[in-house]
């Protein structure tokens, strides 16, 4: 369980978040989970990771290949995308519907549903459980007999650091 203190410094809004702890962590947990599912987590996929994981922020597939093709020099878009869809597929990464783009996945151990916090001044995205939320959302689906594929909600504003900057400003 995490403690206050914790959970202030594992929030990427927090002025005590430790981003490389992030990196290192989602990297860690990737490789460990490619290991027990049997699969792999190749090079390129292994960088695309942890290119997502440069910061919060959603990156599009193309900000993607533009960053790894000094690193790789024959990536070409199918490449990426090949590496996106394992990455999403092993719950590691993901997409954020309304900015076609990808952002790294803070829960990647076990399965579960998708609320996105986008800052719109930032574009950095917070993902939350909001297990309440999802909850009633289940409720309503199942009473109108949906059958549900996949769930996730994105909901755009300003984060608690750009809204604390835009207060500075109004000072």
């Amino acid at each position: 369980m995490n403690t206050s203190a914790e959970a202030s410094h594992n929030h990427p809004h927090s002025s005590e978040h430790d981003h490389q702890k992030c990196v290192t962590e989602a990297l860690d947990t990737a490789e460990h989970l490619c290991v027990v599912r049997g699969v792999q987590l190749t090079p390129i996929r292994h960088q695309v990771l942890e290119l997502i994981w440069d910061s919060h922020k959603a990156v599009k597939a193309y900000e993607l290949l533009d960053r790894i093709k000094p690193l790789k020099n024959g990536a070409k878009p199918a490449t990426i995308y090949r590496a996106l869809d394992f990455l999403i597929e092993q719950g590691l990464i993901h997409r954020v519907e309304s900015l076609n783009a990808f952002v790294g996945c803070s829960s990647s151990g076990h399965q579960h549903e998708q609320l996105l916090l986008i800052c719109k001044h930032c574009n950095e995205v917070e993902e939350r459980p909001a297990t309440e939320v999802m909850q009633a959302l289940s409720q309503e689906l199942e009473q109108a007999g949906f059958v549900v594929h996949s769930k996730a909600i994105e909901v755009r504003g300003i984060c608690v650091k750009c809204a604390a900057l835009h207060d500075d400003d109004q000072d």
